[in-house]
């Protein structure tokens, strides 16, 4: 059982500026302030926006939110101050500007003087604010271990291919990967802001994974870098609540419109197919991908995103007749999903993909088995845990990486109707029962720690 704490622990969540690292940062806040913390939150503007209405009024008092103000620009205006719908040139920019508002930063840490920071993977000055005010930071890891491990081993990956050649990227997702590391602004490689934000940590690492997904990566994760990985576990949002959804209404209606199509589709039947909130798909993926759902002749929801201010029309982006063609049995959604539940539904049957360490996440919680199309960042490596678990297939490319329509109609086949693919089914079930078995055993963990450290803190001050 966790400790009994005594007083309120207060703690600063400061997540990067992505969907895919507030979402965690948030639920790991839940968690905690269920648990007798104090969670002060954050993020930019439009960030905190965006996860305002996620946030259920039972949490209006325990979880605070901040606000972060990075320096605007004319080519970085406010409402680009996330990475969510960000057009892609201007990533480098963004990282730029968040390394600027570390001032800002310091004066929010001297103002709350929280017990603890618990900070993301880019920000390496916020572990050095923290530590020169004598407040303990712990970093928290949204990607996946085995990530880590090609991270920590960036100059001798041979180590890696040895030891987990399970995980290894396919031969044409290997410069994908490893220009993930190098990408740098401000002099600084991501990969180097990675190493110190781990350096920077306070004898513990959080992590969102589990043992049995990535048992033998944490443990090499924890011998490289001497220190305790915790495992937090999937923290995927359980429910939605009732009295959420009203928050969500400017969505509601296609939001319903999309549950009631379901409802109409045979048990396990239908694909879910999105590639992330980030990720946004070529003219010729666009067609690859238009092709292979309809040539897989399974039922499908696609969930369309292009970038923020870009006027494209839906229809003139898919091949000709594409719509009419698919009528009943496909159904393009775009901008926005609630992806939670229709992943839930019982009418879903696979999940097509881009493997977000989130989206994975999501998928084995619910038991739903995923057809793997890693696109960029740390997909590629996500993908090949997936296929490692035996809980998905990754769709093959040809030798210079490109999708093929026919490849991928196969593969969902496989995966959702066909004979074979009945190991990949009872493995997702499997891994899904074991989570739920599980509950909040990480979590209870992952408290013990974090009251020890600041207990420590004050002993040892």
């Amino acid at each position: 059982m966790a400790t009994a704490q005594t007083r309120k622990i207060s703690v600063l969540m400061f997540p990067w500026l992505a969907h895919g690292h507030l979402s965690p940062f948030l639920e790991l806040s839940k968690k905690l302030a269920n648990r007798n913390f104090h969670v002060y939150f954050c993020s930019t503007p439009v960030n905190l926006d965006s996860i305002k209405p996620k946030l259920s009024p039972e949490y209006h008092f325990s979880i605070q939110f901040v606000e972060l103000h990075l320096p605007s620009s004319p080519e970085l205006p406010s409402h680009y101050h996330t990475t969510n719908g960000l057009p892609p040139h201007l990533m480098k920019t963004l990282k730029k500007a968040f390394d600027m508002a570390s001032s800002s930063f310091f004066n929010i840490l001297k103002t709350l003087n929280p017990d603890l920071l618990i900070y993301d993977f880019l920000q390496p000055w916020a572990p050095a604010l923290a530590s020169s005010l004598n407040i303990p930071a712990v970093n928290f890891l949204c990607s996946s271990m085995a990530m880590s491990c090609f991270g920590l081993n960036l100059n001798k990956n041979k180590e890696i291919k040895f030891l987990f050649p399970e995980i290894y990227p396919r031969d044409y997702m290997e410069m994908k990967l490893f220009r993930v590391f190098e990408s740098s602004s401000n002099q600084i490689k991501d990969g180097e802001r990675a190493g110190r934000c781990i350096d920077q940590s306070f004898h513990v690492i959080l992590a969102k994974t589990f043992r049995e997904l990535e048992g033998k990566y944490i443990d090499y994760v924890s011998v490289k870098c001497n220190k305790k990985i915790v495992p937090v576990g999937p923290l995927v949002e359980d429910t939605i609540h009732e009295d959420d959804e009203k928050t969500m209404d400017h969505h509601h209606h296609h939001h319903d419109e999309v549950i009631k199509w379901l409802e109409k589709k045979e048990r396990s039947t239908t694909v879910f197919v999105s590639f992330g909130s980030e990720y946004f798909l070529s003219k010729e993926e666009m067609e690859e991908i238009a092709h292979g759902l309809e040539l897989s002749k399974v039922n499908f929801i696609w969930v369309v995103r292009f970038p923020k201010g870009e006027k494209i029309n839906l229809e003139e982006s898919l091949p000709e007749g594409y719509l009419e063609r698919i009528q009943e049995r496909g159904k393009i959604v775009e901008g926005w999903a609630p992806q939670r539940k229709i992943l839930g539904h019982s009418s879903i049957g696979g999940f097509v993909s881009h493997c977000g360490w989130s989206s994975i996440m999501e998928s084995m919680k619910l038991g739903v088995p995923i057809i793997a199309m890693p696109m960029n960042l740390d997909q590629p490596i996500n993908s090949r845990i997936v296929e490692a678990a035996g809980v998905g297939i990754e769709v093959s490319r040809n030798q210079s990486g490109e999708l093929e329509r026919e490849e991928m109609a196969k593969t969902i086949r496989k995966v959702v109707v066909e004979r074979e693919g009945v190991y990949v089914r009872r493995k997702a079930r499997e891994m899904s029962d074991v989570l739920r078995k599980k509950g909040e055993e990480e979590i209870d963990g992952v408290v013990d720690e974090l009251v020890q450290l600041c207990d420590m803190k004050t002993n040892y001050l």
